[in-house]
């Protein structure tokens, strides 16, 4: 998926949750939350991973949420096969 699709469906996520009540901490965390829900992580590690140019395309809340998905992103588990073991076991 495009950065321009990502920031675009980020930024409208934001929207929604500028509208709700509470702080924008809540909001921000709210947001992350919708994040962790309902896009595939492959979205999720693709936004987490542009660059800062892009990054600052983000409004103030998606921004902001994207930073709590950075912070608790783990990397991925390296495949380690015993040998001896065909690939797939």
């Amino acid at each position: 998926m495009l950065p321009d699709k990502l920031i675009a469906m980020a930024n409208q996520i934001g929207q929604f949750f500028g509208t709700q009540p509470g702080t924008d901490t809540d909001r921000a965390a709210g947001i992350a939350g919708h994040l962790r829900r309902f896009w595939d992580p492959r979205m999720r590690d693709m936004i987490v991973a542009l660059p800062e140019a892009e990054l600052a395309r983000l409004n103030p809340l998606p921004r902001a949420a994207v930073a709590i998905l950075a912070q608790s992103a783990t990397p991925p588990i390296p495949e380690i096969m015993p040998e001896g073991l065909p690939q797939g076991f």
